[in-house]
């Protein structure tokens, strides 16, 4: 597995979602920015206190969960 130190959880931050180092700033967010067409310039512009480094480990941690294998779960009726 890979490390990923920049990528945190807190319950308290954006509802438990992925966060950059603990920051209001989601991996999704960061995801659909670079989907939209976002250079790393242009979020580093935006977002002055995200680094380079958090945006290539935003992008390389859901480029691993994107690998990850589901397993659907039947709910019992």
């Amino acid at each position: 597995m890979f490390e990923f130190e920049r990528i945190t959880y807190d319950q308290n931050v954006m509802g438990g979602k992925a966060t950059i180092r603990g920051m209001r700033v989601t991996v999704s967010l960061v995801v659909n920015l670079v989907a939209n067409g976002m250079s790393a310039d242009e979020i580093s512009e935006a977002y002055p206190y995200l680094e380079r480094e958090d945006i290539r480990q935003a992008l390389h941690f859901a480029a691993w969960l994107a690998e990850e294998t589901v397993h659907p779960v039947e709910l019992a009726s």
